[in-house]
């Protein structure tokens, strides 16, 4: 796997990058795009980080926060230290009517 540099920040980010989108979502829109499981994520982050990818996209619209979900539960489930991996999110789609919730 070849990594960058994150800009100045000493952080280095693998070329390749596992997106999320597909976790979760089995009884909503999003099952449209994919209803991945706990055991599927794991096995998939897993063969991820075995293959040197380090850096995770996501996003808390991805199955109305399920996706995030079943990403932390991935990582705890594998043992992965936060130090491992970068997680790149997103801001701005309304995830509910509330102040706090876009």
């Amino acid at each position: 796997m070849r990594y960058n540099q994150l800009g100045r920040s000493g952080l280095f980010v693998s070329e390749l990058c596992l997106g999320t989108m597909t976790f979760g979502g089995a009884d909503s829109f999003w099952g449209q795009i994919g209803k991945l499981k706990q055991a599927a994520v794991d096995e998939i982050v897993n063969l991820s980080l075995s293959s040197g990818i380090n850096f995770i996209d996501t996003a808390d619209v991805y199955s109305y926060g399920e996706s995030e979900q079943l990403l932390g539960q991935a990582l705890k489930n594998l043992a992965v230290k936060r130090s491992e991996v970068l997680i790149a999110s997103k801001v701005y789609v309304p995830v509910g009517n509330g102040p706090n919730d876009r």
